[in-house]
């Protein structure tokens, strides 16, 4: 398949926005105008097309690390939560680092999430000073700085010209002269502030990422999908295999089916990424002990069409965006968020839906421990007889994990 590298990097920051939404209360934009200042300076500075396209990306990936459950626990006594504070912790450099560790950059660049925090000076997370701070770092670093710094998106005149005493005062201590000097090039342009606003910043930086594909199969695929699959999983301490674990007995399921090799593959890589819309989800609902309440059940609800939407855009993964966003649909039309009936969903959709239930009742979560296969399939089979998921495929799972179990 002819993997586009632009459309894939946009349903991750997308994404990567629900994280934003959860710490702050609303979408940011963090990523995108960090990714859109850096591709900026970097176009200034003469890198290759190659080398744009992966600054952006992994501006844009930066802050991946942040939806790490354990972050959120360490601030969890402090009064502010959001992305500066999150910034401040040294961890979410290595996370970051680690999470990407299978993204198909185009160049042969190591440890950028890892030493965006340094400073020129050598006053940084690792004390690299100068030049032995990769240069896609020191460009993402200054572009990060000024949006933590600044409200970037309501930027005014006067709001332009302390950004420029900023980095003017940076110099040689955040930032090298070089980065600074094309800087303050690229604010020449009058368009760069305009496109930082909200309503401009989306359209802006997909322009001016140059366009990448390649020809993959989709067990290559399944290797750049584990890298959001990770990092949909760290979010909640409850939820570490989820993804993983799902993908595992949809391949077990799918042997079991004997289905075709890119079909199978193409199940896998949904279930790597059928909880993408959780991202949006706050921890405190996620990780929630007790019964939630009516309005946050509404919030859970809304997550697989988030789903969806990250991934519709995708060319070629028309039905992994249908598996993945259906998995909470139900035959008797009671599931959610669409309220799809029988006629409705294919077989792969029924299949993702009683095994995200499976898996689901088969690990701890806030309220309980994991069950057991025998108590598990109880569940499963009242919901069977309820007319709420498919009689074949539950009692197929019964017969194939009872063996496993």
């Amino acid at each position: 398949m002819l993997f586009r590298l632009n459309e894939f990097l946009m349903a991750v920051s997308f994404a990567l926005d629900f994280v934003e939404m959860d710490i702050l209360g609303m979408a940011s934009n963090h990523g995108k105008r960090t990714a859109y200042i850096s591709i900026s300076i970097a176009k200034e500075m003469r890198l290759s097309s190659e080398e744009l396209h992966d600054v952006a990306a992994l501006a844009m990936l930066h802050d991946n690390g942040l939806s790490e459950y354990s972050l959120h626990e360490k601030l969890a006594t402090k009064e502010l939560k959001n992305v500066a504070l999150l910034e401040g912790v040294k961890e979410h450099c290595t996370i970051g680092e680690r999470n990407i560790k299978n993204y198909p950059l185009l160049t042969n660049v190591k440890n950028i999430i890892k030493y965006h925090h340094e400073r020129y000076d050598g006053t940084g997370f690792f004390n690299l000073r100068g030049e032995e701070i990769p240069l896609m770092s020191q460009i993402i670093a200054i572009a990060d700085a000024l949006e933590k710094t600044f409200d970037l998106q309501n930027n005014n005149h006067d709001m332009q010209n302390k950004v420029c005493e900023f980095v003017r005062n940076q110099e040689n201590v955040s930032f090298s002269s070089r980065i600074v000097k094309a800087f303050f090039k690229v604010t020449e342009d009058k368009m760069f502030w305009m496109n930082l606003e909200n309503g401009f910043i989306s359209i802006a930086l997909e322009k001016r990422i140059p366009k990448h594909s390649l020809e993959l199969s989709f067990e290559e695929i399944h290797g750049i999908t584990n890298v959001l699959s990770k990092i949909i999983d760290s979010k909640s301490s409850y939820t570490q295999r989820h993804s993983q674990g799902l993908s595992e007995k949809a391949a077990i399921m799918a042997d079991f089916y004997n289905l075709e090799k890119e079909e199978k593959m193409k199940l896998i890589i949904a279930a790597d990424l059928h909880d993408i819309g959780k991202l949006a989800v706050p921890n405190d609902v996620l990780d929630k002990p007790d019964k939630l309440s009516d309005e946050e059940f509404k919030i859970i609800m809304k997550h697989p069409e988030y789903t969806r939407l990250a991934l519709q855009e995708i060319k070629g993964f028309e039905d992994i965006t249908e598996w993945a966003s259906n998995h909470h649909e139900k035959l008797n039309g009671k599931g959610y968020p669409r309220g799809m009936t029988e006629k409705e969903l294919d077989f792969n959709s029924r299949l993702m839906t009683c095994l995200d239930i499976y898996q689901a009742l088969t690990e701890e979560r806030p309220y309980r421990e994991g069950l057991s296969h025998e108590k598990a399939m109880e569940i499963l089979k009242s919901m069977m007889e309820n007319g709420f998921i498919d009689t074949k495929i539950t009692k197929d799972i019964d017969y194939v994990f009872s063996k496993l179990s």
